[in-house]
């Protein structure tokens, strides 16, 4: 079984079970201001496991079944033995960068919570692009595929935009450190695959 399913697997079931169960979502959620006053560090870590509602749950895991999958095979063909250690590395070191500007910015807030796996997965996502720039992807609501490079770029500048508005309680910018993170994760163990970026980008022209 791939780490990647195991990951889908092991986080809908939390997820699941936390939804039935507000105490142990209220406990596992990332909330700054009890990490600053109580120490409960671990919070940046397990807010990676519950999700605010079912389609939270299912956009998230879909989107790392969908890349993460390649990204796995990818580390395990260049990293052998240490590919899958390095791939849950990339996936849960997203979930916690991607938390720590909140941890900063909202220590204060004794109201603010913020949960979900976008971090990690938006990782994972954007090591798939630093892999296959060319493969096609498609950014909701347009309908026509276009290249990961150009999605990855839209995304950014999309998650700024929505973090700026304020106005639908999701935490865009884990989405935007957590795919920034994922790109400089992925360079950093292959610091050759950014030439091979380039060469994919300018042979599409």
């Amino acid at each position: 079984m791939s780490i990647t399913l195991i990951l889908v697997v092991l986080t809908g079931l939390i997820s699941f079970y936390a939804n039935t169960n507000l105490e142990v979502k209220t406990k596992l959620a990332h909330t700054p201001y009890r990490v600053r006053t109580f120490s409960e560090y671990y919070r940046v870590f397990t807010s990676g496991f519950v999700h605010a509602d079912f389609w939270h749950l299912f956009f998230n895991m879909i989107a790392l079944y969908s890349f993460g999958e390649n990204v796995e095979r990818f580390f395990d063909a260049n990293l052998g033995n240490n590919g899958k250690i390095y791939y849950v590395i990339l996936y849960f070191s997203g979930i916690v960068l991607a938390n720590l500007p909140d941890l900063l910015k909202q220590k204060n807030n004794a109201y603010y919570s913020s949960l979900g796996a976008s971090g990690g997965v938006s990782s994972v996502v954007f090591a798939s692009v630093l892999i296959m720039p060319l493969n096609k992807m498609m950014v909701f609501p347009i309908p026509i595929p276009i290249p990961a490079y150009l999605f990855s770029i839209l995304y950014l500048a999309y998650s700024v935009y929505m973090e700026k508005r304020q106005g639908d309680n999701i935490n865009h910018m884990a989405h935007f450190w957590g795919g920034v993170w994922g790109f400089l994760f992925t360079y950093l163990l292959f610091p050759g695959i950014l030439t091979y970026f380039v060469e994919q980008i300018s042979s599409s022209f």
